[in-house]
């Protein structure tokens, strides 16, 4: 089952043969920048126009849940916080706010699982109040992924018909990590133990408890996980669902996007599942601390801009690679030709030796 989703055509490969052709013109040797010119290529294909346009409406879309596991101990801090950090997002003093600043993108907040009420300005599209505790019941309904899956896709309408040109989708939910590692381990083949990250900082015992938990919550995902809406309603939640109709759905309006880290990763995993070719839209801007992150960007095929052991998520890692991205759009756009510029790119001519001296 796909949920409506369709295969998703790859940005567009004449031009970014085009870019790759202006790339060799400007005045520079060809691969001195690195990963620039192949990001500055990848924003140009995905536009589909060269020189690329500097991104105009860069927008972060953080979505909010609480998972049930997280009254089972596998996580450093109390649900309560992810309705705090929700209004601490709105009041401007979150991570994800400062980066934002830093990196020209603006933020919305969206509540779809959070446990308790919020404002009704970020609850449009709440689907209910914290999903399940996967390790011993299901995550959600079928109608309630579908609700989620359907929520991520019009949010994603949204934004684009807004004006957005490039799209990150953040996370707020404490225990969150716990269902991203359980759809990573269970798509990937890897074991509990070696998926299982330290999250907000939980201590040896409360690393253990979240292994098992993955386990039981493996275990139960085994029979559905060949199908991703399935292994969603399982062993995701409401607001990792609406992350990966977010996702497949900017993939489907042609619009790319910044990945950030292993909760966006894990949805990521299911999106490309649902929608065949969503990745070409994608680009990992992190590496985060948590082992399943590693494990689900080689299973993308997607090589992270950035290594800085960053784990808070929020959208906290796509931000900060941001202005690495505008930098390759910058230098694809913005640098002169040598043809532009009079500089010669022929070698000098050898100096003639007079053997008879």
């Amino acid at each position: 089952m796909t949920e409506g989703f369709a295969p998703v055509a790859p940005p567009d490969a004449a031009i970014r043969a085009a870019a790759e052709q202006r790339q060799a013109s400007l005045t520079k040797p060809p691969g001195s920048l690195g990963r620039l010119e192949e990001l500055g290529n990848w924003v140009a294909a995905c536009q589909g126009v060269c020189p690329p346009k500097q991104f105009e409406r860069a927008r972060v879309v953080v979505f909010a849940g609480d998972h049930g596991v997280a009254r089972h101990g596998v996580s450093a801090f109390p649900s309560d916080v992810t309705a705090q950090m929700v209004a601490n997002f709105g009041a401007g003093g979150a991570a994800v706010n400062a980066l934002a600043g830093v990196a020209d993108a603006t933020v919305r907040v969206v509540d779809i699982a959070v446990a308790t009420d919020t404002d009704a300005t970020v609850s449009a599209y709440k689907v209910r109040r914290s999903s399940g505790a996967i390790d011993r019941e299901d995550a959600l309904t079928a109608d309630e992924v579908a609700a989620a899956l359907a929520a991520g896709r019009a949010i994603a309408d949204e934004e684009i018909d807004a004006g957005a040109d490039l799209l990150v989708a953040g996370d707020m939910g404490i225990g969150n990590t716990t269902p991203a590692t359980t759809l990573i381990a269970t798509l990937t083949g890897i074991e509990p133990v070696r998926a299982v990250g330290r999250g907000t900082g939980v201590d040896d015992h409360g690393w253990m408890r979240k292994v098992a938990a993955i386990r039981d919550a493996m275990w139960r995902a085994r029979p559905v996980a060949r199908d991703g809406v399935e292994l969603l309603r399982v062993a995701g939640g409401a607001d990792i669902a609406a992350m990966t109709g977010f996702l497949a759905q900017a993939a489907a309006r042609r619009t790319p996007v910044l990945l950030d880290g292993v909760i966006v990763t894990a949805a990521a995993l299911v999106a490309e599942d649902l929608a065949a070719g969503a990745a070409a839209w994608w680009v990992a801007a992190h590496r985060s601390t948590e082992p399943a992150h590693a494990e689900a960007l080689t299973k993308l095929k997607l090589t992270p801009v950035l290594d800085l052991e960053m784990r808070l998520g929020e959208g906290s890692g796509a931000l900060t690679a941001l202005p690495i991205l505008r930098a390759a759009v910058a230098v694809l756009a913005e640098m002169a030709t040598f043809a532009d510029a009079g500089v010669s790119t022929a070698s000098p001519e050898p100096a003639a030796i007079d053997l008879h001296k």
